[in-house]
């Protein structure tokens, strides 16, 4: 699919397709699923709770990061898709990351659940013919096609895993 222009957010959705490195759709996606099968669960249980920096979320919040936002990525793009009419609100990632649990489950299971997660929406985005990747989606800020939501996570997953792999698994020491 050839990428659109978007005068509301080009920088967004540019890093959005860099970071894809011009994959398409179904290719990002299975990409997706060998990056998170790749995971070094020994590393990251040996990261554990560090941080390369006061403040910063742990591996563990991370990873529910990507878990909640995949789920918001994939309802809004649910909404999309079947026309509902409604434009979907803003969520504020910290207040997320604050009230979430995550540090009190194991990193086995967070993996576990992004990598079920994330075959379901590979079922989702595979449910959905030319014309439905190619809706128009309002958001609050931007607009977007909705196969662009489906690249937003693996780019979102992309960036957060590169994080964890030049700040935190230097912490394994």
């Amino acid at each position: 699919m050839e990428r659109p222009s978007t005068k509301e957010n080009p920088a967004f959705l540019e890093y959005v397709y860099q970071l894809n490195a011009g994959h398409e759709l179904t290719e990002a996606l299975k990409l997706s699923i060998s990056a998170i099968n790749e995971l070094d669960l020994d590393q990251l249980n040996r990261v554990g709770f560090k941080t390369y920096e006061k403040g910063k979320w742990t591996i563990h919040k991370i990873l529910q990061h990507l878990i909640d936002w995949e789920r918001i990525w994939c309802f809004r793009a649910i909404i999309f898709a079947r026309e509902e009419g409604t434009i979907p609100d803003a969520h504020d990632q910290e207040i997320m990351g604050k009230n979430s649990n995550a540090d009190e489950i194991p990193i086995e299971q967070l993996v576990n659940e992004l990598r079920v997660v994330r075959q379901s929406t590979i079922l989702l985005f595979e449910s959905f013919n030319s014309k439905i990747l190619e809706t128009s989606c309002r958001f609050f800020e931007y607009e977007m096609p909705l196969f662009a939501i489906g690249l937003t996570i693996t780019a979102h997953q992309i960036h957060h895993f590169n994080i964890i792999k030049k700040r935190y698994l230097p912490l394994d020491i």
